[in-house]
């Protein structure tokens, strides 16, 4: 908790912090890198960087955090920590980064509020910082004891065993390990980091989900190639789609990832649209390895069939399900090849009947998640029943804190931590 001589201070300067956070965080990156360069070789995404997604969920987070502070002093905001902690666990972070973080954010925080920034007034927020840091680090310590590794050796050297073109612009890769050491199953909804050398000589961090349950010998995970459009292409996902080939080798995190299946026997409906299909592929795949006779329902929203990647997979999965049941939403029409009811235009939740008490599950684009979450709230699941994943940094975790209490059970997903 925050000191008594920290409380009223934070208090006092948190809304002119929360009004310049943006401004802050954009100027600590700056200098970070300036200073750091080497930290773009393995741990930052650098299209991340570039489309300014990183700085605005660093503010954000800070935001939440500092706010939670003030609002449940007595409880920190477990499910932003969490998915904050999976993410850099999975890229192998260290104690140590935290200390360079300070020093550079707290010099972008004197930069942009100047005379501002009293003794007192950055005491105050130093307070906050470590609290913060010491509870990620603290989280990151257990994530990787419970995986017996050191953030030094969460890496490992994987081959491409398959090379699976699913549709135009979707690739599974079907990994097998090459050397004798065990492999940890991974828990259902769970990611990898890939570490990618790009053709400067600089490692490119991506975090995949995988898309098929364990072995103990294979791990598969599914790339779409990003077209940047007005923007740049995706580096990582080009070069993994157009270059990577059997027999290549790629440097893969042990799994992390706190968005993964309930396992306390209720029925679970999942929600995706495009490449959001793949944490679901993964969790499907589980459930049928196992057996499961859970009632199990799927809604996937896509552009066309052709697009619907791993619904080969998914499909025969769901057929393995004594409870499962599938619905599809075509934007271009309902015409499909595929044993399952098919709509056209946008996903709608009240066309189908939903099983009660079921944890729901949502990945897709931050619109498509957002319309269904207020469509299933609306009719009448509990925020707590709903889990959500986003690929890339988490621009919704804020506005979701306004909606509910800091110590709120909801919990939001990977590739959507903060960063460092």
């Amino acid at each position: 908790m925050l000191s008594d001589r920290s409380r009223p201070v934070v208090e006092a300067t948190l809304p002119v912090v929360a009004e310049n956070i943006e401004e802050i965080a954009t100027r600590f990156y700056a200098h970070l890198f300036g200073e750091h360069p080497g930290l773009f070789d393995g741990v930052f995404n650098r299209g991340n960087q570039a489309e300014k997604t990183q700085q605005l969920a660093l503010a954000g987070s800070v935001a939440v955090f500092a706010s939670s502070l003030l609002k449940v002093p007595e409880q920190l905001p477990e499910h932003l920590l969490s998915r904050i902690a999976h993410k850099h666990a999975s890229l192998g972070i260290t104690p140590a980064q935290y200390d360079v973080v300070h020093e550079h954010l707290f010099w972008a925080i004197a930069d942009v509020l100047g005379d501002a920034v009293t003794p007192e007034v950055a005491a105050a927020w130093d307070e906050v910082y470590w609290l913060m840091a010491y509870a990620l680090i603290n989280q990151e310590r257990g994530l990787y004891s419970a995986r017996g590794v050191r953030p030094e050796t969460v890496w490992r050297e994987w081959e491409v065993a398959e090379k699976v073109q699913e549709t135009t612009d979707v690739v599974t890769f079907r990994m097998r390990k090459v050397d004798d050491r065990l492999v940890k199953t991974s828990l259902p909804g769970q990611y990898v980091t890939v570490q990618v050398p790009m053709p400067d000589g600089v490692r490119q961090p991506r975090q995949y989900s995988l898309t098929r349950a364990d072995d103990g010998e294979h791990r598969q995970f599914s790339v779409k190639r990003v077209h940047g459009s007005d923007k740049p292409d995706g580096e990582v996902s080009n070069h993994l789609c157009e270059r990577v080939q059997v027999g290549d080798r790629l440097t893969m995190s042990v799994p992390f990832g706190d968005v993964v299946l309930d396992d306390s026997g209720r029925p679970v409906v999942f929600a995706s649209a495009g490449i959001g299909i793949t944490p679901m592929a993964g969790m499907l795949s589980h459930l049928a390895a196992a057996g499961s006779r859970l009632p199990v329902t799927l809604l996937h929203a896509d552009t066309d069939e052709s697009s619907f990647a791993l619904r080969a997979q998914v499909l025969q999965d769901l057929r393995a399900l004594s409870g499962g049941t599938a619905h599809v939403w075509y934007e271009r029409g309902a015409e499909s090849s595929l044993p399952v009811e098919v709509h056209a235009g946008v996903m709608n939740p009240d066309d189908v009947d939903l099983p009660e008490g079921a944890m729901h599950y949502l990945c897709g684009p931050l619109p498509f998640m957002q319309a269904v979450r207020s469509a299933l709230v609306d009719r009448g699941v509990p925020a707590r029943d709903i889990q959500y994943e986003v690929f890339g940094p988490d621009l919704w975790q804020a506005d979701l804190a306004t909606e509910e209490s800091p110590g709120a059970s909801e919990r939001s997903g990977r590739h959507a931590a903060a960063g460092v």
